[in-house]
């Protein structure tokens, strides 16, 4: 199976008889539908309802949760919890040495017994595993096959892809990979995040581009209009987070999508449920 060991990512535990209650209240994802050896997408918005911290939680026992995350917010994103915290029984620590790593394509063998964690974000038959257990299966594999495994499912994250603060969770697909709880109780930004998407006004979604010399942070255009940029690149395939509406626009009128003066081809991720709105008038736009 194919293992690569994630440098980029640190480890924070939130311990304690409140951990449950204190993360429900200000996290995304909704800890009761939290099975035991997943690592679900979730994040802490801001009041407006942007990603500030974007990361994985897994609940290794009763009252100990685990979040794991860019290392390069690790440190912010302690510092933003303690905030939080005011007089919950609970204890917030970076995890020092901690290492992570992934792997997937695993066979059926491969099971929670040696403290792996099904990733939540990819579907079921792609068998992708995070591990942080020591000792980590032997690495086999390189960092571009792992952000191919991401392109290819749509799995978009903050740094590569989208900066911290300048992103809504519907933009990243957060709403359909089970990072937002939309039964449970208040958390903050939950109303921006509740508005989006009874009101289906989620504009900007992740797309798959592909096309010659593709490069991270190249802007998109379509007739000349920026509609997105690229984040995550391998080989002539990438992630970028679209405005749709504007993409569908491009396409009925037969024009070119173009990123660095060259024509690209975008398609929806193939697990994703979205779909291109049925029209968009001047006021959308």
């Amino acid at each position: 199976m194919p293992t690569v060991h994630l440098d980029d990512r640190a480890l924070i535990a939130v311990d304690g008889e409140d951990a449950e209650t204190f993360l429900q209240n200000i996290i995304t994802t909704d800890l009761s539908q939290l099975g035991e050896g997943e690592a679900r997408p979730s994040a802490l918005l801001s009041p407006q309802g942007k990603i500030l911290f974007d990361f994985l939680i897994s609940r290794p026992d009763e009252t100990r949760f685990v979040l794991d995350c860019r290392a390069a917010l690790a440190d912010d994103f302690v510092r933003r919890l303690m905030l939080y915290r005011l007089r919950a029984k609970v204890t917030i620590a970076k995890l020092s040495q901690a290492l992570v790593a992934v792997s997937w394509g695993n066979d059926s063998s491969a099971s929670q017994t040696d403290s792996s964690l099904r990733d939540m974000r990819f579907p079921e038959a792609a068998k992708v595993l995070r591990h942080a257990a020591l000792p980590l299966p032997p690495e086999n594999a390189s960092e571009a096959e792992w952000h191919a495994l991401r392109i290819e499912h749509g799995v978009a994250e903050s740094g590569p892809d989208y900066a911290a603060g300048d992103a809504f969770p519907h933009d990243v697909l957060l709403d359909e990979n089970g990072g937002i709880g939309f039964k449970k109780g208040c958390y903050i930004g939950q109303e921006v995040v509740s508005r989006m998407q009874h009101r289906g006004t989620a504009r900007r979604r992740v797309m798959i581009a592909t096309g010659p010399l593709l490069a991270s942070g190249t802007e998109i255009l379509a007739d000349k209009r920026p509609i997105g940029a690229l984040g995550t690149v391998v080989g002539g395939t990438g992630l970028a987070i679209m405005r749709i509406d504007r993409v569908k626009d491009a396409l009925d009128a037969g024009g070119p999508i173009t990123a660095g003066g060259a024509a690209i081809m975008l398609r929806i991720p193939p697990n994703a449920k979205y779909r291109f709105p049925e029209a968009a008038t001047a006021e959308e736009a």
